[in-house]
């Protein structure tokens, strides 16, 4: 009787140090990916560097900045189609993107995609300056 008690006793403590560690580790990996997400939407970083690749990109009427992102993520010009919602909401240029053909390139920054599909160029915002 007294085993008993002893091994339903020491299963219980077994069962309860797995549960806090599922637990802190849930919480680690959450902030992992939080600190992750937000470095990303703030560093803002080219997939590629100069002189990168060229890539045609269509933007259709009554697309909004989620399939922007996931077709700039399909075609490899950005990382994550979430992040880009972030920086597009971010940017000076939020909810200016217009439908079009646009010649992106690896190199470039997504701020700088933005102001592209926005109809921005850096001569106009250097004049506006």
């Amino acid at each position: 009787m007294k085993t008993k008690n002893a091994t339903l006793s020491v299963i219980g403590i077994v069962l309860r140090v797995l549960v806090w560690l599922l637990i802190i580790l849930g919480i680690y990996q959450g902030g992992m990916y939080c600190y992750d997400f937000g470095y990303q939407v703030f560093t803002d970083k080219p997939i590629a560097a100069e002189p990168g690749r060229d890539v045609t990109v269509i933007v259709n009427e009554g697309d909004g900045s989620r399939q922007i992102g996931k077709i700039l993520e399909q075609n490899y010009l950005i990382k994550d189609a979430n992040v880009f919602v972030v920086q597009e909401k971010l940017s000076e240029y939020t909810g200016e993107i217009k439908p079009g053909v646009y010649v992106l390139n690896t190199s470039m920054t997504t701020e700088q995609m933005i102001g592209v599909m926005a109809g921005h160029t850096e001569e106009q915002d250097e004049k506006e300056k």
